[in-house]
């Protein structure tokens, strides 16, 4: 009785050992090429708009692709921080025609997704053609992070306990300033 209670619970670790693990450590790889992949792609989608001062309508669908080609599903969030130049003045005893600061405010994901939808004004004519023109001295900043589970998560998850609605396995992102104005 004793060797068959030794054998059963060998033969359950070793199924453990040659398919389980293995299975984790292939998971784990393909998430680490995911990470790659999107890092790279939100390096080339953020660094191209700040070289032209466009976000267009094809740049942002190719960049969604690119992300949905990994076979998970994402999480994109945009903030474009827009330099509003104040033309007050301060008043200070010494310079007192000296311009205000600049200020920024933030144009988030929503907005500009409803910006690159290219609609007509009063006129009939297209209002912005899926362009969302952005000047010199603008910030912009991407972050992506997956939204489902992947096989790694789950693996996890079962063997370490690790769960939460917050836990993501593969995120990335990338900001700078806008060094060209992309147009009027």
């Amino acid at each position: 009785m004793g060797d068959t209670l030794i054998t059963v619970v060998a033969i359950f670790l070793a199924a453990i050992l040659m398919f389980v693990f293995p299975l984790m450590s292939i998971s784990e790889r393909n998430d680490d090429i995911s990470q790659l992949g999107i890092q790279t792609a939100t390096v080339q989608f953020v660094d191209n708009i700040r070289s032209t001062g466009r976000i267009t309508q094809n740049n942002y669908d190719s960049f969604v692709q690119t992300l949905a080609a990994t076979g998970n599903s994402y999480d994109i969030e945009l903030e474009v921080k827009v330099l509003d130049e104040n033309p007050g003045k301060k008043s200070s005893q010494a310079a007192q025609d000296k311009i205000g600061e600049n200020v920024y405010y933030s144009v988030y994901t929503s907005q500009i997704e409803a910006d690159l939808i290219a609609s007509d004004n009063a006129d009939g004519e297209p209002a912005n053609s899926g362009v969302k023109k952005l000047k010199e001295g603008d910030i912009i900043s991407c972050r992506v992070k997956n939204t489902n589970t992947t096989i790694a998560q789950m693996l996890k998850n079962f063997f370490y306990s690790i769960s939460g609605n917050d836990t993501y396995q593969i995120s990335a992102q990338h900001g700078g300033v806008v060094m060209a104005n992309g147009g009027k």
